[in-house]
C-alpha cells in the first residue's frame, strides 16, 4: 500500500467497528463522533479502517470525513475492507492498472452494498462467497497486525499503535473486542457509549464489573436480558455471548468508554499521540503473525455522482 499507492505509513490506526446495517445517531451524538474521529486522524496522521460500505458505521465515518475534514490539514486515509461478494456493481471494479468509474447508487431491492465514496482506498476480500460478511475480518486483522510491526521510531523500535473504536454494532462486534483484548499484546478498545446495541452493552458491563472481574447477580441478570432483547437471541446463545463478554471484562484495563454526549472525553481521544505511555506499555510492535496476501494489481476508482 505504501509502495503501490504512495500512502504514508500511519502513526496510528483507528479500526472502527459497528453495525453494517443503517442506524441513526442523534444529531448531537453524530456531531461529537464526527469531530472527535476526524480530529484524531488529522492530528496524528492516522489511518481509519472500516468495512468501506455505504451503510452502517462505515457510512457514519464517511459522513464524518465529508463534513469535518479540514482542507488545510493532511488528507485522511480511510481504508475500506469489504467482502468482494457483497459489493453492488462489482463488475465496474474489474480491471488492471485502469481507472474505474463506479456508481454508488445501489438497487434498493438488492441485498448487496455499494462502496462509500469518502473512503480513499479499498481492499476487497474474495473467498468465493456471495452476500456474506465475515471473510474480510481475517484480512483486516492480519493487515492491522502487519502495520503494527512497522517501525515509526526506528531508534526506539516502536511500532504503529492500533486502537479499536466501537460504535453500535451486533454480536460480532463483541467477538472482535474479545479478540482485541485477548491478543498479545492487547489492542486498546474505545467504546462509544450511547450509540446503541453492542457499544451500550459493553459500556454498561464495563461500568458494573468489579475489580475482580465479577458482576453482582442482579446486574448479571440485567445484562443477559439486554443481550437477549438487543440481539433477539435465545437463552443458550445469549449465555454464550455473555460468557464472551465477561472474558472481555477480564481484560477491562484495555477497554475505555466515552459517553456519546461527553464532548470533552471524546476530544481527549482525539489528540492521541502514538508514543503515549499507555501505548508503549502494550508493546504493539511485537505481533508475530504474517499478513494475508494482498493482490498485486491496483487501480483507481472514480465515483460517479448519484443522479
Amino acid at each position: 500500500m505504501v509502495k503501490e499507492w504512495q500512502m504514508e505509513l500511519p502513526k496510528l490506526v483507528i479500526s472502527v467497528h459497528g453495525g453494517i446495517q443503517d442506524f441513526k445517531l442523534p444529531s448531537k451524538v453524530k456531531q461529537v463522533f464526527s469531530k472527535g474521529l476526524v480530529k484524531a486522524a488529522e492530528t496524528t496522521g492516522a489511518w481509519i479502517i472500516t468495512e468501506g460500505i455505504n451503510s452502517g458505521v462505515s457510512r457514519h465515518v464517511g459522513d464524518a470525513l465529508k463534513g469535518c475534514a479540514s482542507p488545510h490539514l493532511r488528507k485522511i486515509c480511510a481504508v475500506g475492507i469489504p467482502p468482494w461478494g457483497i459489493i453492488e456493481n462489482q463488475r465496474d471494479l474489474i480491471g488492471k492498472d485502469v481507472v474505474c468509474l463506479y456508481q454508488t447508487l445501489g438497487n434498493p431491492l438488492s441485498k448487496l452494498s455499494t462502496l462509500n465514496s469518502m473512503h480513499s482506498h479499498f481492499l476487497m476480500a474474495d473467498d468465493g462467497t456471495v452476500g456474506k460478511y465475515g471473510n474480510e475480518m481475517m484480512l483486516r486483522r492480519n493487515l492491522e497486525k502487519y502495520i503494527s510491526l512497522q517501525k515509526i521510531h526506528t531508534r526506539m523500535g516502536q511500532g504503529v499503535p492500533i486502537v479499536g473504536l466501537v460504535v453500535e454494532g451486533g454480536p460480532n462486534v463483541i467477538l472482535m473486542v474479545w479478540e482485541y483484548v485477548r491478543a498479545s499484546p492487547a489492542v486498546p478498545v474505545v467504546v462509544y457509549e450511547g450509540t446503541g446495541r453492542a457499544a451500550d452493552i459493553l459500556a454498561f458491563t464495563h461500568k458494573h464489573t468489579g475489580d475482580a472481574g465479577e458482576l453482582r447477580p442482579q446486574v448479571k441478570e440485567e445484562v443477559l436480558v439486554m443481550i437477549q432483547n438487543t440481539f433477539s437471541l435465545g437463552q443458550k446463545q445469549s449465555s454464550h455471548l455473555f460468557h464472551i463478554l465477561m472474558e472481555c471484562m477480564e481484560h477491562r484495563e484495555s477497554v475505555s468508554e466515552v459517553h456519546a454526549l461527553s464532548l470533552g472525553h471524546l476530544q481527549c481521544f482525539g489528540p492521541i499521540q502514538p508514543d503515549l505511555e499507555h501505548f508503549q506499555g502494550r508493546g504493539i510492535h511485537s505481533f508475530s503473525e504474517q499478513p494475508a496476501p494482498v493482490p498485486h494489481h491496483y487501480h483507481s476508482v472514480e465515483f460517479l455522482p448519484n443522479i
